[in-house]
């Protein structure tokens, strides 16, 4: 130090040097210098440095930067052996400039202009203040417009969902049923029932549905004789058609088809001659009542159908030991309008599926059993008219406004001679059946079915009007499909073939594919005859879709109809839904337009197929609206049930329907009511416990989502019934 100091000019010079070195520390070349082992000018220098960067930032530093610039060559020679690279960042928070400004020279030629500089920090200032003012008013304005413009909330997927349903089902229109519905009735008189199931197949195919297949099964058929079956007064000798016609030959001419297809299918055949017995509905007290006062054995029953499945009531009066039966339908039980006392009907007395063979598929190689009938009684239908011509009752059958049901006194005896005429051959049944597959969940499948014409009997034109139906449901949803949208579940469409013998065709398929429907079917929606009235919207649902259908109802009741309640203590449906109930446990639901009189008492009488024809079912519904209204109601279940990620399933309403079946006087019932409140809160658990975050998106876990619908689906499974009497479901 002593030498560097014996170098150094006078104090004064010194003083400049150090004020030149510190401000240009940083542009000097790299290199050590013995000056900086002085103590003083090191802290010096530290306490610059750890303020460097907050200084640099300041307005009018790059002015003193370019003037101190200008006398760097003065001093290089004196200075180009500075080097800072030593220095390390001061903890000091002393100034930068402190030492520097002490100095009157360096005060004097590197004074900042203060004025200048502040004047453009000024308006710099004033520029950004304002544009952030506009800026924040304009951002307040789209707020407000967009807010108000906008909805308030994010519309939600069940919102989507159904803004997609009302754009599927508003293609669904009356005039393309009620055109599909008249080309279907051409076919009527077809003597080849390939020729409806290939109609059915190429239109459903051109409108894109995929896989469209035909299912055949050789069953067993009972069909009517050559001659129709008579009925004849044994104290006048008169002979008359089940209609009540004379048997002439004029008559059998004028109606030859009715009165061949009126008959029971799969009766006894032969000749009777006995006593008529009325046993009105043949319910237990009635026969009951009837043996204890007459002897019953091989007499012929006059029945009355309604109240009770048919099979079961003839169960019992073959039990009871009765020979034949005379059945017909009181006109006071049919609505006003309608006028059946001279028409002819068809019963069918197979339980479901091919007779030969019981509980197994009619597929090749299996063993075919010879049941040409399935009961010991000859069943004959005929019309309210024979019945008051065998009672002698030529008497207004109203009085006073209301209608006196047919019956016979208790002191009056009739013997009649009765004989059916039918034969058995086997015939091929057809289905038709076609797929739309599911997007997620291939796997699960909701099947819609209707039923066609079989060209061996007949069969009114209801199938006209449900396969009519189920046409236009898949050309809506086909119309979305071919714009790349696909349900999440599989949905299998079904046309029958044999409903009217006993659901031939729908039995064999389901015995045939028994374990995979099993395992997959999720519900079964019935589109079996949807129009057999025009006064009340009628649905049928399964105890675990009430809530679903209740909803359906709620929203599309219309103001002509009167909406009754669902109907959900009994899933006690005509047609081919039965064996997907009874056998298979699946959840059913069905709408149909029925007159109000059928629906005060649960009633069994559309078991009779009148022949309605193609016109009375036009003036039904001339417009085809109620046609439209049921394939809306059904397509909307179907979309629902095929896209919701949970089942609209409800488990509580399960439990209560079973609580309320079994509420009653009897002892035996107080265990099975403890039970049942057991299952009802175990039920409540598990909507509440399972379900409720299950149908929260943000709590929802897609297995587990999995398994609960796998539970959802097999909920009415367990409460199938091992054994019941006859025509009762499971």
């Amino acid at each position: 130090m002593g030498e560097n100091e014996a170098s150094l000019p006078n104090t004064s010079l010194q003083g400049k040097k150090m004020a030149y070195q510190k401000v240009n520390a940083d542009q000097r070349a790299p290199g050590h210098s013995q000056y900086l082992d002085n103590d003083d000018l090191q802290a010096t220098a530290l306490d610059l440095e750890w303020d460097m960067e907050k200084e640099l930032e300041e307005p009018g530093f790059d002015q003193f930067q370019l003037d101190s610039a200008e006398n760097q060559n003065l001093e290089n020679s004196e200075t180009a052996d500075l080097n800072l690279d030593s220095i390390q960042p001061s903890t000091s928070p002393k100034g930068r400039f402190q030492r520097l400004q002490e100095e009157t020279d360096y005060a004097t030629r590197y004074t900042r202009s203060a004025p200048k500089s502040n004047h453009g920090n000024f308006c710099r200032l004033l520029k950004v203040l304002c544009t952030a003012i506009i800026l924040f008013i304009f951002g307040i304005l789209i707020g407000y417009y967009a807010h108000k413009n906008c909805p308030p909330n994010v519309p939600s997927s069940e919102t989507l969902d159904h803004q997609l349903y009302q754009e599927i089902l508003k293609t669904i229109q009356a005039e393309d049923i009620k055109k599909t519905f008249r080309n279907l009735v051409q076919l009527y008189r077809s003597e080849d029932d390939a020729e409806i199931s290939t109609a059915i197949k190429t239109q459903w195919t051109s409108l894109g549905l995929e896989d469209v297949q035909f299912v055949n099964y050789s069953v067993l058929l009972n069909l009517p004789g050559p001659f129709p079956s008579s009925v004849t007064l044994s104290r006048s000798g008169q002979c008359f058609h089940p209609n009540g016609q004379p048997c002439s030959e004029d008559a059998r001419t004028q109606s030859s088809q009715d009165l061949l297809y009126s008959y029971a299918a799969y009766s006894a055949k032969g000749t009777l001659k006995a006593t008529v017995i009325d046993v009105s509905y043949g319910n237990i007290d009635d026969l009951k009542r009837i043996k204890n006062t007459r002897n019953v054995t091989n007499q012929i029953a006059l029945l009355k159908l309604g109240k009770l499945p048919l099979l079961y009531k003839l169960s019992l009066l073959e039990k009871a030991g009765f020979g034949g039966v005379l059945l017909y339908v009181d006109p006071c039980d049919l609505p006003s309008t309608a006028n059946l006392n001279y028409d002819t009907f068809m019963v069918s007395l197979n339980p479901g599926g091919d007779p030969s063979t019981p509980g197994y598929p009619s597929v090749v190689g299996s063993l075919r059993q010879n049941r040409s009938n399935l009961t010991s009684l000859l069943v004959q239908p005929v019309s309210a008219a024979l019945v008051a011509k065998l009672i002698s009752s030529s008497k207004d059958g109203t009085k006073h406004g209301a209608c006196t049901p047919l019956g016979l006194t208790h002191n009056e005896e009739i013997i009649v001679n009765m004989q059916v005429r039918t034969v058995t051959e086997f015939k091929t049944v057809t289905n038709v059946v076609g797929y739309l597959k599911g997007l997620t969940s291939p796997d699960r499948y909701i099947i819609v079915g209707s039923h066609h014409h079989t060209a061996s009997i007949y069969s009114g034109q209801e199938w006209a009007s449900g396969t009519a139906v189920i046409t236009a449901l898949i050309q809506a949803l086909m119309f979305r499909v071919k714009r790349g949208w696909r349900p999440d579940r599989s949905i299998v469409f079904c046309s029958w073939g044999g409903t009217v013998f006993g659901n031939i065709g729908s039995y064999e398929w389901g015995e045939d594919l028994k374990k995979v429907l099993q395992r997959n079917v999720v519900a079964y929606v019935s589109l079996h005859s949807p129009v057999r009235g025009n006064s009340s919207l009628h649905s049928v649902a399964s105890p675990s879709l009430q809530q679903l259908v209740a909803e359906k109802n709620k929203l599309n009741c219309s103001r002509r109809t009167q909406c009754p309640e669902t109907n959900v203590s009994s899933v006690q449906i005509q047609g081919d839904a039965d064996y997907f109930i009874n056998h298979l446990g699946v959840p059913t639901v069905q709408f149909a337009y029925e007159d109000i009189k059928t629906l005060q008492d649960p009633s069994f009488l559309s078991e009779a197929l009148f022949p309605k024809s193609a016109k009375k079912i036009e003036e039904m519904d001339p417009l085809f609206k109620l046609h439209e209204t049921i394939t809306k109601l059904s397509g909307e279940v179907i979309l629902q049930i095929a896209n919701e990620p949970v089942l609209p399933f409800n488990a509580l309403d399960i439990a209560l329907e079973v609580q309320n079946n079994l509420k009653g006087d009897q002892p035996s019932t107080h265990q099975l009511l403890a039970l049942a409140s057991h299952l009802r809160e175990s039920a409540e658990l598990f909507q509440s416990d399972e379900m409720r975050p299950a149908n929260d998106p943000k709590e929802r876990i897609p297995l587990r989502v999995r398994m609960l619908n796998d539970i959802l689906q097999d909920m009415e499974k367990s409460f199938l019934v091992q054994q019941v009497p006859p025509g009762f479901y499971r």
